[in-house]
């Protein structure tokens, strides 16, 4: 039996990312597998990646802006997931 791990790939560090929201530069820091949905979301909605990461910005309230983006990120990869019966 397995417990899946064998076949990930080695977990990722964390690194930061700057970008400018709502006319103001921040840094995010995310692992690359997160970064990466995070800008295929965005390429699939037809929205910069900035634009995103604003719209969740404006939705956190307290949540800190990096933890909000993976919430985010899972929130929707579960949602393509098939439903069970």
């Amino acid at each position: 039996m397995t417990d899946g791990l064998d076949d990930a790939a080695p977990f990722a560090p964390v690194t930061k990312h700057s970008l400018v929201i709502a006319g103001h530069r921040t840094s995010i820091s995310l692992e690359a597998p997160f970064w990466e949905a995070l800008k295929e979301l965005a390429r699939e909605r037809n929205q910069s990646l900035a634009a995103l990461v604003g719209a969740i910005d404006e939705q956190r309230g307290e949540a800190n802006l990096s933890s909000a983006l993976r919430v985010f990120v899972l929130r929707q990869t579960q949602a393509k997931l098939p439903k069970p019966i």
